[in-house]
């Protein structure tokens, strides 16, 4: 998920609905959107990796529970004109943030044995 979101959506070639959500923030410049847009998608291919290592899951999943909690919250605050479907949006985003700490949590236990 990290890696499309991440540098497909964002990076390259990126695309005009996450564009636009970025753009609807109030207090980013124009100008620093095609920015902001790669600084983000950077990060969640970083993320991504972190994931895939399966180092301190635990703490990978609070990060990505951060993320994907505040990236549902300015969107849906600063743009929800741009977003079609906010109730699948936000049960698909529920659905995946209960499959990173289902992950985490076995992998936690996984460790311990």
């Amino acid at each position: 998920m990290w890696f499309y979101e991440g540098w497909w959506c964002k990076v390259w070639p990126g695309r005009a609905d996450q564009r636009a959500i970025v753009g609807d923030v109030p207090f980013l410049a124009a100008r620093a959107v095609t920015t902001a847009l790669v600084v983000i998608g950077l990060a969640e291919v970083v993320l991504g990796l972190w994931v895939l290592s399966g180092r301190r899951a635990r703490a990978a999943a609070f990060v990505q529970t951060v993320l994907v909690s505040g990236f549902n919250a300015g969107g849906l605050l600063f743009s929800r004109g741009q977003i079609d479907e906010p109730g699948r949006l936000l049960t698909q985003n529920l659905a995946f943030v209960a499959l990173v700490w289902l992950v985490a949590e076995t992998s936690a236990k996984a460790a311990a044995r």
